[in-house]
């Protein structure tokens, strides 16, 4: 039987404020497929990104499960977790978290470093003709503008070929039509590659690229 390659699957989560039990999640069952694009779209504090901690392995869920490539997250152990992270998930950020002191392809090589993976500057190299970027893999953040930060952090998360891709509010710190060259290469990824992406978002214009739009409210799906 075909498995996702990212589920969720009655997944609700429960934080503890002041004593007081709150729900973030409740009930969530998502699929998202090889190669498919999904937007999850709500306002602020609706569970968006709650449920991609979740799906990143960074916070399990109260009850229900999430899998990743057939793995449950809430099964493994600290070492297997990492593993998995490093492996098999990519995140994009809004704020693009590079790292100030690393050149762009140094960015993009770090998670091959630390995995210990051969050839990982060839790697990185090409990740960074992929985006268009490699004209500027000598440069550090503050000499690139926030696209291009971007369209390097992109090469970041795809560099060790995840299953799965992670996008929090990518397009969220940048103008139009910068943000439609992000949203292009996202879309490409998920056709070139095949990884699943998951992408949390306010933009409506974000969401005429992808496959599918998953709205949420008040952390529950919103069907």
């Amino acid at each position: 039987m075909y498995m996702a390659l990212l589920e969720a699957r009655h997944a609700t989560k429960l934080y503890s404020t002041e004593g007081e039990p709150v729900t973030a999640l409740q009930d969530v069952s998502l699929n998202v497929e090889a190669g498919e694009f999904i937007a999850l779209v709500g306002r602020s504090g609706c569970g968006k990104s709650t449920l991609l901690n979740l799906c990143g392995a960074m916070d399990f869920p109260t009850s229900g499960e999430i899998a990743i490539d057939g793995q449950i997250t809430s099964g493994l152990n600290d070492a297997e977790l990492t593993r998995m992270r490093r492996e098999k998930v990519g995140f994009i950020f809004q704020s693009f978290q590079l790292m100030n002191t690393l050149s762009a392809i140094e960015n993009v090589e770090l998670p091959l470093m630390l995995a210990r993976a051969p050839n990982a500057r060839a790697a990185a190299a090409e990740r960074l003709r992929w985006v268009e970027m490699e004209e500027y893999a000598g440069r550090l953040p503050h000499q690139l503008s926030g696209g291009q930060q971007q369209r390097v952090a992109i090469a970041r998360a795809l560099v060790h070929s995840p299953r799965v891709l992670l996008a929090d509010e990518p397009t969220g710190n940048l103008d139009t039509a910068t943000g439609d060259l992000v949203l292009h290469l996202l879309r490409k990824s998920a056709h070139e590659f095949g990884v699943a992406i998951l992408m949390a978002t306010h933009s409506g214009e974000s969401t005429t690229v992808t496959d599918r739009v998953v709205k949420m409210r008040d952390g529950r799906v919103d069907c």
